[in-house]
């Protein structure tokens, strides 16, 4: 016999100090060690700690009925060798499970001992490393002899395990060998892996002939209109009916990923189930009547749009003017469960403010002078079942704020002149140029109403941050506008380069006015002066900086804008600040140096 393994002073000083030198242990129960000291496994452990009772036994048995059927044959083939060897032969299954022992009596009687027995469990975190727990682990055979076991419980023995495995990979159990340690011999690694191996050959053919099985006794409902589909153990379909028969071979949550949805599981033997499914209910797409561009920040302002208009929450838009923050109110609308109600929106900016108040909440007839004979129902009380959407709410007054603090905190609303409160049901989506904090802190907007009116707060990007937009901004004013336009590439640069601080209104101007000027729609070919001249933006251009440099071109100034302004968005950041412009970083590294530009100087 010659197995060398580690002394037991190895195994005492890693215990007790954590320390370890690796070079006289194998890696595996190396590697094993650590797991089960950061597991806190009991290190003193004389016996097993768990074992099930005979009816728990049962029911585990009925689970890994196919592993048993395949494996106990060749387990029951070594009986007689195992004997004469003084050894015994054990089946466990995948949680680790001992199912089987057979070998020699006394083998056995002094495995009883330590609780080696069937319905034991048999894992690294019940017993620490051993060849069993560690072969469960790893996926690998794996031989532990003596004081290379984590517990004292098996310091005396030497155990020899080997996986078995389904055709797909998956563990089914572990055929292990095992005897007191004085009588170990290097070959019982071996035979417990070409038993495995035997093992798994079996195995797969059971499986494929309990599949043909399932598949015959399934063939009744294979002809049912209804969608139902048959699966193993693992969740692949291995039968179905007529309208998902093309799914058969695919894993269930891939007809679960095609929207549809179990409705009923019926379980069969042998693991197989019955499923019976429908087609989940698409969800309606969100409907956003504007122009929302395929950008980052497009995409990101469109999900939380999306995700805010589910729900009935207070919504706080903040963005530049013209970046569209009543179109975004209304989609959040139009998607929203009051979609059915009123959209009712105020420039609060654009009321006068002794006006405001009779705006927002109506008044009686006799209010005041000049009070409609009726009176007139306020902009709260018309947006009932529906939403309001509050634009610029910096610009109301600070009284005004307090009726409103009120109005949101009660839902109940007084017409001027009135007594009487009127109940209303609305959601309330407010909208300004700046962060509303920042209003907070200039002392424009009340602390209190800051926290109802600032729940889901979202901004919507400068057109200058989006530039890569433009091509599909341009695009949807043409399906509006039904103007047969184009878009030249030397005029989209320049449009790529604008600052637009009135952002995509602003786009939308210089669209509408070449629209009028060249109404066939043909601009390529056309001089880069005459567009620049019809489109408005000839006029804007910012005079061009003095320097001893030659003048350069509208398109080079424009140009070098773009570079600037791509590279102010990303704060330096060369690769981000390309992906803004939308061009390639060759090109924006070659631009850098024809205008004399580094990331590090903005």
């Amino acid at each position: 016999m010659n197995v060398i393994r580690n002394d037991f002073k190895t195994w005492k000083r890693f215990v007790k100090e954590g320390v370890l030198d690796e070079s006289c242990i194998q890696k595996r129960v190396a590697a094993s060690w650590h797991r089960c000291k950061k597991a806190d496994v009991n290190p003193y452990l004389e016996k097993g700690p768990n074992v099930m009772p005979a009816d728990h036994l049962e029911r585990q048995a009925e689970k890994h009925a196919l592993f048993l059927a395949a494996s106990a044959p060749y387990a029951e083939k070594m009986k007689t060798a195992m004997r004469e060897m003084e050894m015994m032969v054990l089946l466990i299954d995948a949680d680790g499970v001992v199912h089987s022992v057979d070998g020699h009596p006394r083998t056995i009687h002094e495995a009883n001992r330590i609780n080696f027995l069937k319905g034991a469990c048999w894992t690294e975190k019940a017993v620490g490393t051993n060849a069993i727990g560690t072969a469960l682990y790893t996926n690998e055979p794996v031989m532990v002899h003596g004081s290379e076991h984590y517990s004292l419980a098996s310091h005396q023995w030497s155990c020899s395990a080997a996986p078995i495995r389904y055709e797909d990979g998956r563990l089914a159990g572990v055929i292990d060998i095992s005897c007191p340690a004085s009588r170990a011999q290097p070959f019982m690694l071996g035979i417990a892996s070409s038993i495995a191996y035997t093992a798994e050959r079996e195995l797969a053919l059971k499986m494929k002939m309990t599949e043909l099985d399932m598949i015959s006794k399934f063939a009744g409902l294979t002809r049912s209109r209804e969608p139902i589909v048959l699966c193993n153990e693992i969740n692949r379909i291995i039968a179905a009916s007529p309208p998902v028969q093309h799914f058969t071979g695919h894993m269930l949550r891939e007809l679960e990923e095609q929207g549809f949805q179990i409705k009923q599981a019926k379980r069969e033997e042998n693991g197989f189930t019955c499923f019976y499914v429908t087609k989940r209910e698409e969800k309606p797409a969100f409907i956003f009547h504007g122009a929302a561009g395929k950008s980052r920040s497009s995409r990101n302002m469109l999900q939380q749009l999306e995700l805010v208009a589910r729900t009935d929450a207070t919504v706080c838009l903040t963005g530049e003017t013209g970046t569209g923050k009543e179109v975004a109110a209304r989609a959040i609308h139009n998607n929203s469960s009051r979609k059915n109600g009123p959209f009712i929106a105020v420039n609060c900016g654009a009321v006068p403010e002794k006006l405001i108040e009779s705006e927002l909440f109506g008044y009686m007839e006799g209010a005041f002078t000049g009070a409609k004979r009726k009176g007139q129902i306020g902009a709260l009380q018309k947006a009932d079942k529906g939403t309001l959407f509050l634009d610029e709410i910096g610009e109301i007054s600070h009284s005004m704020q307090v009726a409103l603090l009120r109005v949101l905190q009660e839902r109940k609303v007084t017409p001027v002149g009135g007594t009487k409160e009127i109940p209303i049901d609305i959601r309330i989506i407010t909208a300004a140029h700046t962060d509303l904090r920042q209003l907070v802190e200039s002392k424009k907007l009340r602390e209190d109403l800051f926290y109802r009116l600032h729940v889901c707060p979202i901004h919507l990007p400068p057109l200058r941050e989006r530039t890569e937009d433009i091509p599909g901004l341009f695009f949807e004013f043409q399906r509006n506008s039904r103007w047969p336009g184009e878009l030249p590439d030397d005029f989209l640069d320049i449009l790529k380069g604008w600052k637009w601080p009135g952002n995509i209104r602003e786009l939308f101007n210089v669209f509408e006015r070449l629209s009028v000027m060249f109404p066939d729609g043909r601009l390529s070919g056309r001089p880069l002066a005459s567009l620049l001249e019809a489109s408005g933006l000839k006029e804007a251009a910012q005079p061009f900086e003095q320097e001893e440099a030659p003048p350069v071109s509208i398109r080079e100034h424009i140009q070098k804008n773009m570079i600037v302004n791509a590279l102010e968005s990303a704060k330096g950041n060369v690769t981000q600040a390309a992906k803004i412009a939308g061009i390639p970083r060759s090109t924006f590294y070659k631009r850098l140096k024809k205008f004399k530009l580094t990331a590090g100087q903005l």
